[in-house]
């Protein structure tokens, strides 16, 4: 029996479709399909995933059948119980896309639309391992708001390492930028580096605030200053500082 052929059945043997088996390979569909037809045969690291999740050896996948479904019936429950997949699709959609797209699953399971939940999720709000949406919650995640370990947000980002406009986070990169390393135009952190205005244990910048502050004009808070003080050094070194941004660092303590 050739490759294709056992593809096919064993396939149809776990019960998944083309689909479903490129998710669970990290391939796609029409990846599958060239496989069943015989158009291009997988490489070797997915000739390893194909053979784990059949339950044969390699050389059984490719050169001889794998056990028949009656000598294994057993092997179906163990494999679907082990390899884990839901997918939920609502039927109702906007702009093309459907409101409520779950899937979640073992290898590389994609989940599009306005509310995206799935190993990888792209939507207006998308949750997910790599979440890619206008609110984006994830391990990796980007998009306008974004929170997760590794977060880019074109307005906000927030998590272990954050880039964006306004970034927070434990290393935080932004315009503005608050987090124990902080880096940006104006900088608030344990560590703060800035083009403007930074603050915090160790300061870098023009206007530096701090123990440790280094700069054109320094503001040690060992040797005391009010924040009247704190206001005039910004505004006659840069007098057209926003009145919130004034605010927030003649509040700093």
């Amino acid at each position: 029996m050739a490759f294709q052929e056992k593809l096919i059945r064993n396939r149809k043997r776990l019960g998944f479709s083309q689909e479903q088996l490129g998710h669970l390979v990290g391939v796609s569909r029409q990846t599958v399909s060239k496989w069943e037809l015989g158009e291009t045969t997988p490489e070797m690291e997915k000739l390893i995933q194909l053979s784990r999740l059949f339950n044969c050896s390699i050389d059984q996948l490719v050169e001889n059948c794998c056990s028949s479904p009656e000598q294994s019936s057993a092997a179906p429950e163990l494999s679907q119980a082990t390899l884990w997949h839901y997918e939920y699709r609502s039927q109702h959609t906007l702009f093309g896309l459907p409101l409520v797209h779950i899937n979640l699953g073992y290898g590389f399971c994609t989940a599009k639309g306005i509310f995206a939940l799935g190993n990888y999720a792209r939507g207006v709000f998308a949750l997910g391992g790599t979440s890619i949406g206008v609110f984006a919650l994830g391990g990796l995640s980007c998009g306008l708001f974004s929170l997760g370990g590794f977060s880019v947000g074109l307005i906000f980002a927030f998590g272990g390492v954050s880039l964006g406009t306004i970034a927070i986070g434990g290393l935080a990169l932004g315009i503005f930028a608050i987090g124990g390393c902080a880096v940006g135009v104006y900088s608030m952190g344990g560590v703060a580096i800035a083009g403007k205005i930074a603050a915090g244990g160790y300061a870098r910048g023009p206007i530096a605030v701090g123990e440790r502050a280094y700069g054109q004009t320094v503001l040690r808070i060992r040797e005391g200053f009010t924040p009247q003080e704190l206001r005039a050094a910004i505004l006659a070194r840069f007098p057209g500082t926003w009145k919130v941004i004034l605010d927030l660092f003649c509040n700093f303590e």
